[in-house]
């Protein structure tokens, strides 16, 4: 974890306008060094200004101290520098002033004004001491060395602490630039984890629905008339036993093929298992055995089953038919077939309404239209209302059908995932009416 801008910033903790305690003791160092210089450069520019020392040393120490100040305002430490250049005191303070200068954020254009005030008033002043060294014959040079001498202590007192200062300045704002590029990655880097993980949790929960909604559908529906032909071979079990045995064999077959069903569902959550890792098949009971055995000789051979198609939504209106259903099934258009996905979604819209007609309205008539159109499949479950009097012994509303609510959940959602169209609602007539319409492609 790298530290970002403003942690950085928070982790200053030196006094005043420093930014740590070392910068502090460092300037204060540089000022008392820069101080004794110039306090020790004011007596000979008091004893040629005719004033007292003790006024040229006190003029020097003050100048000198102003080095102090130089990260708070490095264009006043460089105005002083200029300014006491002709008492020829402040070398440190000229040099340290200038690389300070230089290495702030300040405008180009007021760094090369002033670095160049300084060269020109450094050149001066060197051009008139040694041409007054040279009158008075301390120097017997000739008058070349005037201008070469000023040019080069000019020079290298000006344009070496300036292009230092300018390479620190641009190391330090390109340190900088690179930490906030960093940590802008870093935060891009967590926005992107955390994105991930939600979407991670969102695909979870689409799993989570989809599998809940399969297995709705697969169990609702079957178990729905398993539950209407026990209740039915209850009541005419002592009556009418060929019945008895008719419905006994109705739900024996709605039972091998809501396990058919649920066999496929566990096969495909299960496609990925380490099948070296499973866990050692666990002995079944009598009657588990018995429906294991019927499943498998309903899904004999490789095991691949289908799932439901349209081909089969006659199957189906047969066995709501069978449990006391009066149920009209009318096509139109010429059928053809469709993808896998959207032959099982028509079908289980389909599967899913007459369910709640055998829960909500039992004996009621149903029509189920089924349209192949141009680009799309419509299809439509329309009950009418429930007869008034009692239900008879072996209806859905005296086998006491239990609704989790999920029904019509299930098949907007299945619909609206295909891009179609899903309408559910009363009729005027006092019925219920399920219309849902899916693109062909």
């Amino acid at each position: 974890m790298t530290t970002t801008g403003e942690e950085h910033t928070t982790a200053l903790t030196g006094p005043w306008w420093w930014a740590r305690w070392r910068s502090a003791v460092l300037d204060g160092s540089l000022a008392l060094v820069s101080a004794v210089e110039c306090g020790a450069e004011g007596v000979p520019f008091a004893r040629d200004a005719g004033i007292p020392a003790a006024v040229g040393i006190v003029f020097g120490v003050i100048a000198g101290s102003v080095l102090l100040v130089r990260r708070k305002w490095p264009i006043a430490v460089v105005l002083v520098a200029i300014a006491i250049t002709p008492a020829q005191m402040g070398f440190l303070l000229g040099i340290v002033g200038l690389y300070t200068l230089a290495a702030c954020e300040l405008p180009r254009r007021v760094i090369g004004a002033l670095a160049g005030m300084s060269l020109v008033g450094t050149a001066v002043v060197t051009f008139v001491r040694v041409r007054q060294d040279m009158a008075r014959g301390d120097l017997t040079l000739g008058d070349w060395f005037v201008p070469f001498a000023a040019v080069t202590t000019a020079l290298g007192l000006t344009a070496p602490p300036v292009l230092l200062g300018l390479y620190v300045g641009a190391r330090r704002r390109l340190m900088e630039s690179l930490r906030e590029r960093a940590d802008s990655l870093e935060r891009e880097l967590q926005l992107l984890a955390e994105r991930a993980e939600e979407r991670a949790e969102w695909a979870r929960n689409e799993e989570r629905t989809r599998i809940a909604r399969e297995m709705h559908d697969v169990v609702a529906h079957r178990v729905s008339l398993m539950v209407v032909h026990a209740a039915a071979l209850q009541a005419v079990a002592r009556k009418d036993p060929e019945k008895a045995v008719r419905n006994a064999a109705l739900v024996g077959d709605m039972g091998r093929q809501a396990l058919t069903e649920l066999r496929q569902m566990l096969g495909v959550l299960r496609a990925g298992e380490d099948p070296v890792r499973r866990a050692p098949a666990v002995p079944l009971a009598a009657v588990g055995e018995a429906a294991a055995a019927a499943a498998s000789r309903v899904v004999e051979g490789d095991g691949a089953v289908e799932g439901p198609c349209l081909s089969e939504l006659e199957e189906l209106v047969g066995q709501s038919a069978a449990a006391g259903m009066v149920v009209d099934l009318s096509v139109e258009g010429e059928a053809r077939s469709y993808a896998a996905r959207i032959e099982q979604t028509a079908y289980r819209v389909v599967q899913e309404a007459l369910t709640n007609v055998h829960k909500h309205a039992a004996g009621a008539k149903t029509y189920v239209r089924l349209a192949h159109r141009v680009s799309e499949i419509a299809m439509q479950v329309e009950n009418e209302p429930p007869p008034e009097p009692e239900p008879e012994p072996g209806s859905a509303s005296a086998a006491g059908l239990p609704s989790g609510g999920n029904g019509l959940v299930g098949m907007r959602e299945r619909v609206v995932a295909l891009g179609g169209v899903f309408v559910s609602g009363p009729t005027e007539a006092g019925g219920f009416r399920v219309s849902a319409v899916i693109p062909a492609a």
